[in-house]
C-alpha cells in the first residue's frame, strides 16, 4: 500500500498541490492485487473530502453501493482488486459542476495510469466501469511507448444516472468482475 499512496502523494503535490487525488483504499489488495478496477474520476462527495478522500467502495454514494453489491455477488474479495480512476482527480466545469473527462484530460492523466499499472506486478486483468474508463485504458494501450497489456473487461458505469437497463448493467458488472479473476 505504501507504494500506491506514495504515487497519490506525488500526484497531489504535482501542479502545486491543486489536485485532490483520493488515497487508495487500505482494505484493497494494494500492489499485490490481481485486478485494477477503473472508474472515470472521483465523485463530488469524494472530492469534497479533500485531503482525507479515499477511492473506496465504502464511500457513501450510489455508485460505490452498486459496485460493492456487484463485487460481493461476483465472489471477489477486497484483496483481489485496487480501485482507481482513469483520471484520478475530480474535474469541474466553469460553473463548478462535475464534468466528464475529455481526450485532453485522459492524456494529462495517462502518466498516473501508467504509474499505477507499473506498481502492480501481480496484475492479471482490468475492469473498466463506463465508456470513459474504457477509452482511457485503450488510449494507454495504444499511445504509451511500452504498455503493460492485460485483458480488459468493460462494464457500464453503475451510476444512478445510467439507470436504463439497470438490471442488465448489474449482471454485466458481476460477470466482468467474476471473469476478471480467472
Amino acid at each position: 500500500m505504501a507504494a500506491l499512496n506514495a504515487l497519490v502523494r506525488r500526484l497531489r503535490t504535482a501542479d502545486h498541490g491543486a489536485r485532490v487525488v483520493p488515497w487508495v483504499d487500505p482494505d484493497s489488495g494494494g500492489v499485490q492485487a490481481r485486478v485494477l478496477v477503473l472508474f472515470e474520476s472521483p465523485a463530488n462527495l469524494t472530492a469534497s473530502a479533500n485531503s482525507s478522500a479515499f477511492s473506496s467502495e465504502d464511500n457513501v454514494n450510489p455508485t460505490s453501493r452498486s459496485f460493492k453489491a456487484a463485487r460481493l455477488e461476483a465472489g471477489m474479495s477486497r484483496g483481489d482488486y485496487v480501485r482507481w480512476n482513469v483520471v484520478p482527480w475530480p474535474l469541474f466545469d466553469a460553473a463548478g459542476g462535475r464534468r466528464v473527462p475529455n481526450a485532453d484530460d485522459l492524456n494529462d492523466a495517462q502518466p498516473a495510469l501508467a504509474a499505477i499499472i507499473a506498481l502492480m506486478p501481480s496484475l492479471t486483468s482490468i475492469v473498466t466501469f463506463g465508456a470513459t474508463a474504457l477509452t482511457g485504458i485503450m488510449r494507454y494501450y495504444t499511445l504509451h511507448a511500452q504498455p503493460v497489456i492485460v485483458p480488459v473487461l468493460a462494464a457500464p458505469h453503475p451510476s444512478p444516472a445510467n439507470g436504463h437497463r439497470r438490471a442488465e448493467n448489474h449482471v454485466r458488472a458481476v460477470n466482468a468482475l467474476r471473469r476478471s479473476l480467472r
